[in-house]
């Protein structure tokens, strides 16, 4: 049993863990809210972490029957999520940092309370951190689980690997403004427009993927026609 619980904790771990790379994920969190102050970033962190671990329990357990109810496919899903990463790595591609700092300064303390918990579950749990890549293997997991139901060392398994999860999320985008100070403003800037470039390749490549998985049996149906 001890051997069963191990195996389901280490392999969520090694199937969630690379997909999510929580250290990338404090950086672009910082990249897309550089101006929060250090009890706003707690909140946030604290939030995008519990978001996570629900949207990733709810992947697990139920995300096939979801996807099935409403006749969504994984290739669908993945043309969806890719658009909106790559939306919002060009939206960060884009902004003006002049303007960022003088909204800053210059904004109501609550209204930006407000924005900062208002971006908690989108963009920055959904789909920047939990995007569709780890989605799909969450429902790839869950749905290879015995057919007669989880077993409760399973169920331990996967409860634990989500607590190792949340926590290194946690520490990771709570504690990216460390690296901050350590770049400086001006490396900060170059960080953050590198950071928004990469979010905007991985919105097209899960987009390409996703276009690939619908339109590979179109091919492969035209090959065999005369």
């Amino acid at each position: 049993m001890l051997q069963e619980f191990a195996k389901t904790t280490l392999f969520i771990l090694a199937s969630l863990l690379p997909i999510i790379n929580p250290p990338a994920v404090g950086f672009i969190v910082l990249s897309m809210v550089p101006h929060a102050t250090d009890a706003e970033r707690a909140e946030l962190a604290r939030n995008i972490t519990i978001n996570s671990v629900i949207l990733l329990a709810v992947s697990l357990l139920l995300g096939a029957y979801v996807l099935a109810f409403f006749g969504i496919s994984i290739p669908v899903l993945r043309v969806a999520g890719g658009i909106i990463v790559a939306v919002a790595g060009w939206k960060l591609l884009q902004s003006n940092d002049d303007d960022d700092i003088h909204d800053h300064e210059h904004g109501d303390a609550a209204r930006s309370g407000l924005a900062l918990r208002s971006k908690a579950f989108y963009p920055l749990t959904l789909p920047l951190t939990i995007g569709p890549g780890a989605i799909a293997v969450a429902i790839a997991l869950g749905t290879g689980s015995p057919n007669e139901g989880p077993l409760p060392v399973h169920v331990a398994g996967v409860s634990v690997a989500l607590v190792l999860l949340s926590i290194v999320i946690y520490l990771c985008v709570r504690y990216a403004c460390r690296v901050q100070r350590f770049l400086g403003e001006v490396g900060t800037r170059v960080v953050m427009r590198l950071f928004a470039f990469v979010i905007f390749c991985i919105g097209v490549q899960i987009f390409w993927r996703g276009l690939s998985g619908l339109l590979n049996p179109a091919h492969a149906v035209a090959a065999l026609m005369p």
